[in-house]
């Protein structure tokens, strides 16, 4: 992390996992099922403007969590359900480690971009689905780059060797930064 102030700039090394939540509006009620929004376009508009584009294309997934109900809240979680994410988990990271065992780290996400060509192919229709994504601004380079790190590691979840249009595809759909 840079941190850049007048008279001094300091740089400290980070390797982490940012969780974030926002709002999708001032009220919290943006395209909410049951309550009705009292913001207006220009105030959502200059709500979601609150957090620039490069910040926001540095985040590999979106995920829209819904309002959360009373009887979500109080139903009985399943904990077998857990273990058998557990080890689906420990398998696409043990695939990873296996894969990556000549390199110098360990998981998708610390791959470079010269590293996404050996370890992320796909199929020519995918790649002309991502082709038209950049070529038509709906996907940065940053963006491109996250997709296929996210859209392997998909495919490592589903024990397949080479992203699949299904990978890709699931990952293209956390790009998405709101609800439809």
């Amino acid at each position: 992390i840079f941190i850049q102030r007048a008279k001094q700039n300091l740089a400290y090394p980070a390797n982490f996992i940012l969780i974030a939540a926002a709002n999708p509006c001032p009220c919290g009620y943006y395209k909410h099922p049951e309550k009705e929004c009292s913001c207006t376009g220009s105030q959502v508009a200059s709500y979601k403007r609150k957090l620039s584009g490069p910040l926001l294309d540095r985040i590999d997934i979106f995920c829209w969590a819904g309002s959360v109900t009373y009887e979500d809240l109080n139903r009985v979680h399943n904990p077998t359900a857990s273990s058998e994410i557990k080890i689906k988990v420990q398998k696409a990271r043990d695939l990873q480690k296996q894969r990556f065992k000549n390199e110098n780290f360990l998981t998708n996400s610390e791959m470079h971009d010269s590293h996404l060509k050996k370890y992320c192919q796909l199929d020519p229709a995918s790649n002309a689905l991502l082709k038209d994504l950049v070529d038509t601004g709906q996907l940065s380079a940053r963006g491109y780059h996250r997709v296929l790190k996210v859209a392997r590691t998909i495919a490592d979840l589903d024990e397949n060797e080479n992203i699949t249009a299904k990978n890709l595809t699931e990952a293209l759909s956390y790009r998405k930064r709101e609800n439809n």
